[in-house]
């Protein structure tokens, strides 16, 4: 489907219909398991009308007819996944999760999996973004394991959208992005541009090794992810999705725990309202028992 022009809201439809936004919100939901209520019809007009733009699409009408035909499915359903979802995320975001993680969890996985015979850690940031979150486990991690002879780590990130995801796996940021990190961190693990004029850092080959980026959807089935984890980062996601779809993911986590393994969650976030097996550690922390 194509157009030749865009035409601004006063030659079509100048809002969102209730109906169209009803089905925008609806395949949302069955497909990535975000729910947007009423309240955000106002951000998914804002954000669709970008896509509308770009593709010079005339109307709000047109673009989902667009998007529920089968060309749309094929060819616009990523995008517009990735125009509703959020990807806020810093270096070192909520710092006391990485405190908690190298003072108290990485010395007890350490202790049990030297016991079975295991000198690794397995992490799994599950809505990586832009990659801020993962390699700031890395930092930490290779960190830890510096101090532990014959030690290593392997950090895997996922999110739905292959947008971030080539950003993450670009490892290039904003100078004014990178404060949070410790300056000896910074001189340790980033890489300044050759050019004075530009502003940006990249993360050192070695800790971009560690990372490895694939595309997942936290509502699907199953996860095709082999062996158990004994970190798992997940935070600030589940505020997006509904009682019913939380409970089934904190289940998929546990599942792809290890014995004694840990769950982060967001700030805005808690387990407390949800049928879960996990234990409760420190606020925003959860351990699998065993």
């Amino acid at each position: 489907m194509a157009y030749t022009a865009y035409e601004d809201a006063e030659h079509g439809d100048a809002h969102l219909s209730d109906k169209d936004f009803r089905r925008l919100s609806e395949w949302i939901h069955a497909n990535i398991g975000v729910c947007m209520g009423p309240e955000k019809k106002t951000l998914m007009e804002g954000r669709v009308k970008k896509r509308m733009r770009h593709l010079k699409i005339p109307s709000f009408q047109k673009y989902c007819e667009f998007v529920f035909s089968k060309q749309g499915k094929g060819e616009e359903a990523p995008f517009l996944i990735d125009a509703v979802t959020t990807n806020k995320t810093d270096f070192f975001r909520e710092p006391a999760h990485f405190e908690y993680l190298n003072r108290t969890a990485l010395p007890r996985l350490a202790s049990r999996n030297a016991s079975s015979g295991r000198n690794t850690f397995r992490i799994w940031s599950a809505a990586c973004s832009s990659g801020e979150e993962p390699y700031t486990l890395a930092m930490v991690l290779q960190e830890y394991v510096d101090g532990m002879s014959g030690w290593d780590y392997t950090i895997l990130a996922t999110d739905i959208s292959g947008t971030v995801l080539e950003k993450a796996g670009q490892a290039v940021y904003q100078d004014e992005t990178i404060q949070p990190i410790p300056l000896p961190l910074r001189k340790k693990y980033l890489l300044k541009s050759r050019n004075p004029g530009n502003s940006i850092v990249r993360i050192v080959p070695e800790l971009r090794a560690k990372v490895q980026l694939r595309k997942l959807n936290l509502i699907a089935d199953a996860f095709d992810i082999s062996g158990e984890m004994d970190v798992i980062f997940c935070r600030n996601v589940m505020i997006y999705f509904d009682r019913v779809t939380q409970e089934k993911l904190i289940q998929k986590f546990y599942q792809h725990l290890s014995p004694g393994g840990y769950l982060f969650i967001g700030h805005a976030e808690s387990l407390s309202n949800l049928k879960t097996p996990f234990v409760y550690m420190a606020p925003t922390i959860y351990r699998k028992d065993g």
